[in-house]
């Protein structure tokens, strides 16, 4: 594994990201079982409130929160940003999001009004605190590397996904849409696909990719022109939607070409990686960019069928491409956490990263997960087979819970215990 460039004095308490990569699963849990409950024609209506539920218990309940821990991880190891009061922003707005997302998913499937607009404070506020606090530390970094800019790109993604988030949430709670209504939510969807979720994974690749898996180093055309590129992209998107509907494919076609041109590069640097050892995380990446491959081309031609096949491609990108990298990284960065922390804290008899999860459980968790996402994609032309994949999703999502918990009881378990060296003479000042 390759540490250089990381900051890893400047790391945060164990305790802030960890809440959220917690939490995750669990709303991957609560997601399956509503689509459990739910009608398979129901939920082929994007714009139905049961799949606007559904699709925000994964997009905030899973990715959200996993993609916040990360950054709450990375920023100052990765980045050397450091997050003003660390811990009490990741716990405040843990909490706020936690309950905004399930005020969100029962406010809405209910028509509760007073939930549904609670839920637009708690989410609202959640998100900004984190995003605002992460941006003001961010502007202060002197070396601003691809992966640092890729994640400024993405959380300003993110702040302007937020307002429209909540704008759209208040429309719901009062019952009053705008004649943009529509426009605002499509926007909110892919910026937050393509711009925030995509755009970070993009940034953490040229990092993560070379440290952890020893793959080949991107070029510099990559890491300095990709993000922007894709972000104009974007930009264009919303103007063509705005001015020149007709036009918009173009931009469609602009933006996917380099997501399928950044998914092709991932998998051709995992396959020449110096060391090729595979495990589950590896084949997460790689189904992954397979997944966003397929999304691409899917998300471009769907406009030939008056965008009929939306939930397909949302299922493509957001759960093939999004969800798997986002349950590879689980796998990557609580080991790691829980190994560096007690290693700092002086710890030596402590198992390896490999040796903290059960590789046979998380290759089982692999394999359900992929199952079911391929089930999702079937259940949308065969709706009687929904229940079935969505009961192999909820037992996946359980049994990632269970695999990213033992390494956190091992923490806990070896902290009570007396380390084999003091370290305290060595250890710097964190803020908590």
């Amino acid at each position: 594994m390759d540490f250089d460039g990381l900051s890893v004095d400047q790391a945060p308490p164990i305790s802030a990201p960890l809440r959220f990569f917690l939490t995750a699963p669990l709303f991957g849990v609560l997601a399956g079982v509503l689509i459990l409950f739910s009608d398979a024609q129901t939920l082929s209506n994007r714009h139905s409130l049961d799949a606007i539920a559904i699709a925000h218990a994964i997009t905030i309940g899973f990715l959200s929160f996993v993609m916040l821990g990360a950054l709450t991880q990375m920023l100052p190891v990765l980045a050397g940003a450091k997050i003003a009061k660390v811990g009490m922003v990741a716990s405040v707005s843990h909490l706020l999001l936690l309950f905004g997302t399930l005020f969100m998913i029962f406010g809405l499937q209910n028509a509760h009004s007073a939930l549904t607009l609670a839920a637009s404070l708690f989410l609202g506020s959640g998100f900004l605190i984190m995003i605002i606090s992460m941006l003001f530390g961010l502007i202060r970094v002197k070396n601003i590397t691809p992966s640092v800019r890729a994640m400024i790109t993405s959380l300003i993604f993110a702040f302007m996904i937020v307002l429209i988030g909540v704008h759209l949430l208040l429309s719901y709670g009062l019952e009053k849409f705008s004649e943009l209504h529509v426009l605002f939510s499509n926007i909110h969807s892919v910026w937050a696909i393509f711009g925030f979720a995509g755009i970070l994974i993009i940034g953490v690749a040229f990092h993560i990719l070379p440290m952890f898996y020893v793959a080949p180093r991107f070029k510099k055309f990559c890491k300095q022109n990709v993000v922007w590129i894709i972000s104009a992209g974007l930009f264009l998107w919303l103007i063509f939607n705005l001015y020149f509907e007709e036009y918009s494919i173009a931009s469609k076609v602009w933006v996917a070409l380099f997501f399928w041109a950044f998914a092709t590069t991932v998998y051709i640097k995992l396959n020449a990686r110096r060391r090729p050892v595979s495990d589950v995380t590896v084949w997460y990446w790689k189904s992954s960019a397979i997944f966003m491959t397929l999304g691409s081309f899917a998300w471009v031609i769907n406009d030939l069928y008056d965008a009929k096949y939306i939930v397909v491609v949302s299922i493509l990108i957001g759960g093939g491409f999004i969800f798997s990298i986002m349950s590879g990284m689980l796998y990557k960065i609580i080991p790691f956490l829980v190994w560096f922390h007690l290693n700092s804290k002086g710890y030596m008899s402590i198992p390896t990263m490999n040796q903290m999860i059960d590789k046979r459980l998380s290759k089982l968790q692999f394999i359900l997960f992929i199952v079911s996402i391929i089930g999702f994609m079937i259940s949308f032309f065969i709706p009687s087979l929904l229940a079935l994949f969505a009961v192999i999703f909820i037992i996946s999502m359980i049994i990632l819970e269970y695999n990213i918990a033992v390494p956190v009881l091992i923490y806990i378990k070896t902290i009570k215990t007396k380390p084999d060296f003091d370290m305290s003479m060595f250890t710097m000042k964190v803020e908590s």
